[in-house]
């Protein structure tokens, strides 16, 4: 089995792809002065763009874990995330509050797909 990482550093690998699996990890925003809609919308704009670097796109999520620095911003994260998928493809999703390594920063979100 071959495995092929995207974006690699010394600690971790943005996207790793391994029999026809492809693993983000967490994908966190830049742009910490905006809410959460806002945050999750940025994460996953990333998310789209790192799932194309291994030859896939979010139609092929199959899995995805959402951490939140509060889960009572789970409604506003939720109006990103509905309107990325689009109604449709939606994988099995966790949620979750957690603390997060900035308290601005409100979501952070994995997803697993295939190619």
């Amino acid at each position: 089995m071959s495995i092929t990482r995207y974006e690699s550093s010394a600690v971790y690998s943005k996207v790793t792809e391994a029999n026809g699996m492809v693993f983000t990890a967490g994908v966190i925003p830049t742009d910490l002065a905006r809410d959460v809609t806002g945050q999750t919308s940025e994460v996953l704009a990333e998310i789209d763009r790192l799932l194309a670097l291994a030859g896939t796109d979010k139609s092929k999520v199959v899995q995805a874990t959402v951490w939140l620095n509060d889960i009572r911003h789970r409604d506003g994260m939720n109006t990103a995330w509905s309107a990325w998928l689009g109604g449709k493809d939606a994988p099995a999703r966790a949620c979750v509050e957690a603390k997060l390594i900035d308290p601005r920063m409100l979501v952070e979100i994995s997803v697993v797909a295939v190619k």
